[in-house]
């Protein structure tokens, strides 16, 4: 089953448009922000470069998103990380032995097919009623970063040096079809994959003022 992350500008040219198809997001992402003590979203009166076009940027399958998910709860306990084929029960064993670890992590507590990160510093993932009721949790997109550097090591990436990310799909992937296959070869392709892609997401959103979003 496919994943597509999607960059949304934050730029008022979008934002402030009555036609913008994120508005009830970004409100609720607002009053949640409030509620924990954060900023609201930022939204920019100009970026050079950027319209107000959405755009995809990476393509990736729900079982790789979670392998990678297993890869991060396994490093931040000190434990060896393997490479799985398929999930099993192991991983639902963490996240039942590390509840709040998994509950306090942009990386993991995150619904897959909705939700966003947004390019804002907060500690741990922002929720209330109304957003576990729509889009799951809303992460930070320097909260993806910090984690995504962590885990990096234990599947064979230098955080400091990573790969070239997987091009974007061209097109809207629908959720019933194959995601994008891994282009690396390897124990760990497959969270290769997610982790380019989510890598070259938050390092776009934070450069560019875009928030991230799951399709």
């Amino acid at each position: 089953m496919a994943c597509d992350l999607w960059l949304v500008p934050l730029v008022d040219v979008l934002c402030h448009s009555p036609e913008n198809p994120f508005s009830e997001e970004l409100a609720r992402y607002d009053k949640a922000l409030a509620e924990a003590g954060q900023s609201p979203v930022p939204v920019y009166s100009y970026m050079p470069g950027l319209s107000g076009d959405v755009a995809p940027v990476a393509c990736f399958d729900y079982d790789a998103l979670h392998f990678l998910r297993r890869a991060y709860l396994l490093a931040l306990q000190g434990l060896e990380v393997t490479p799985v084929d398929a999930l099993g029960g192991d991983y639902e064993e963490l996240l039942e032995m590390f509840e709040g670890t998994a509950q306090s992590s942009h990386l993991v507590w995150h619904y897959d097919h909705a939700g966003a990160y947004v390019p804002l510093d907060f500690p741990h993932p922002v929720v209330n009623d109304e957003l576990l009721e729509g889009g799951g949790p809303l992460g930070s997109s320097h909260g993806l970063l910090r984690e995504l550097d962590l885990v990096a090591p234990a599947i064979g990436i230098d955080p400091a040096r990573p790969p070239a990310a997987p091009e974007p799909p061209a097109r809207h992937t629908t959720l019933e079809e194959p995601a994008t296959t891994p282009a690396a070869t390897g124990p760990f392709a497959r969270e290769h994959h997610v982790w380019l892609g989510l890598h070259a997401a938050a390092t776009r959103s934070l450069a560019q003022g875009s928030m991230i979003v799951f399709s």
